[in-house]
């Protein structure tokens, strides 16, 4: 008979009635070089000076030496403790601090700093705010456009579930990019990603484009949990219906054993097959491969997207 080991997650208590999910070994497509170029360190430094979060280093991200070795760094506003506990994320959960007026601010300074073209703003889930954090996303973007008039902004939501009005605040500063991920297909958001509403997201992604006609919308989906490929194309048919211009797709990865299990690991020949399918639908816009992320090569996708406009 095999014992059973219990796994303390200290930084995610929460998750500790959750079942352990043994950790696959990662196929040779997926592995990264481990980060060590000096500039990712400046980046680093400058991070930590500034007093922000990263989602960068709170999910994990496989692309974080890369990414901050060319100074592009997602930056992730209003705490780094998230009301929600999907099973795929390793942001903890819990109650988040009060937000800090500063951070506006600071984010501004820092992408000043780093000089960016484009920059990504995300945060946590802050159900606990009345309107989930939109007068938030604003401030930072209107800071941004003071500090760095050149840089191109993205933002990339929570779903404002329950919060009325609260994509209108956001898409009425006017970012160049609005993301939200659906994450999954509807069939497995119960299990990973229980909080949220399916049609809740694909509304808010409507609603903006309906807002805002000339703000890029765009959404991520990750693979590799169990759906299907029949699924993954009745999500893109969502998002095209709600005028969609940009998706990414890419492998989940299991972050600790109280996470959800991987079920496949897509090859790459899967994902160029994703990608053909989402360009045959409409998308100006697709990026799949197993280590695209939401914000993997934001500043040249968005001049993709400028330009795949301008040629329509």
């Amino acid at each position: 008979m095999t014992a059973t080991r219990t796994v303390i997650d200290h930084r995610h208590p929460e998750k500790a009635h959750r079942p352990d999910n043994p950790i696959q070994r990662k196929p040779a497509w997926i592995r990264v070089k481990a980060p060590n170029h000096p500039i990712y360190k400046e980046t680093r430094e400058l991070m930590r000076a500034n007093g922000l979060v990263t989602v960068c280093e709170e999910a994990a991200c496989p692309n974080i030496g890369e990414c901050w070795s060319q100074r592009h760094a997602t930056m992730m506003i209003m705490g780094d403790t998230c009301t929600r506990a999907c099973s795929f994320c390793n942001v903890r959960t819990g109650m988040p601090l009060p937000l800090d007026a500063t951070e506006p601010a600071r984010v501004a300074d820092a992408v000043a700093k780093l000089g960016l073209r484009h920059v990504v703003i995300t945060s946590v889930d802050r159900d606990d705010l009345t309107d989930g954090g939109a007068a938030h996303f604003a401030a930072v973007i209107g800071a941004i456009r003071t500090a760095a008039p050149e840089t191109t902004i993205e933002v990339l939501t929570p779903d404002f579930l329950r919060k009325p009005g609260g994509g209108d605040v956001v898409a009425d500063a006017r970012p160049d990019v609005f993301n939200h991920n659906l994450e999954t297909v509807p069939r497995l958001y119960p299990s990973i990603r229980p909080g949220a509403r399916y049609y809740q997201s694909l509304r808010l992604l409507d609603n903006v484009k309906r807002r805002a006609p000339g703000i890029f919308t765009k959404s991520g989906l990750m693979v590799g949990l169990g759906e299907s490929r029949h699924e993954v194309g009745q999500v893109m048919d969502d998002l095209r219906i709600a005028d969609v211009d940009f998706l990414t797709i890419g492998q989940y990865l299991q972050p600790t054993v109280k996470h959800a299990a991987v079920a496949e690991f897509v090859t790459p020949e899967g994902f160029d097959e994703y990608a053909a399918m989402a360009r045959a639908k409409g998308f100006l816009l697709v990026s799949a491969t197993p280590l695209t992320r939401s914000s993997y090569h934001a500043d040249s996708d968005f001049a993709a997207l400028a330009a795949a406009r301008n040629r329509g």
